[in-house]
């Protein structure tokens, strides 16, 4: 399984929630998604990131077939204009 791992930071924090419902909105629309979670930052630090998406594919070609699938690229159209920052890990397990 690789898990897939981004931190956001948005230029207007308010966008997180919305960013939220609509990564939420990708369960059930993109096969290629074994799992989604999504969690806003409570704490509100510095160091903060706002947003921490965490998915689960079978593999990298999975991985792939949900960054290329419509719903993901039309998603990604609203978002990448909000973000200030995005950092990125996957890793198996």
């Amino acid at each position: 399984m690789l898990s897939h791992v981004v931190l956001m930071t948005f230029t207007d924090a308010d966008d997180a929630a919305k960013a939220k419902d609509l990564l939420e909105g990708l369960v059930g629309a993109v096969p290629q998604v074994r799992t989604l979670q999504v969690n806003l930052d409570e704490l509100h630090t510095p160091v903060s990131a706002h947003l921490c998406l965490v998915t689960t594919h079978l593999d990298a070609d999975d991985l792939r077939g949900y960054q290329e699938h419509p719903a993901h690229l039309e998603l990604a159209r609203w978002l990448r204009p909000r973000l200030a920052a995005r950092v990125v890990v996957d890793f198996s397990s």
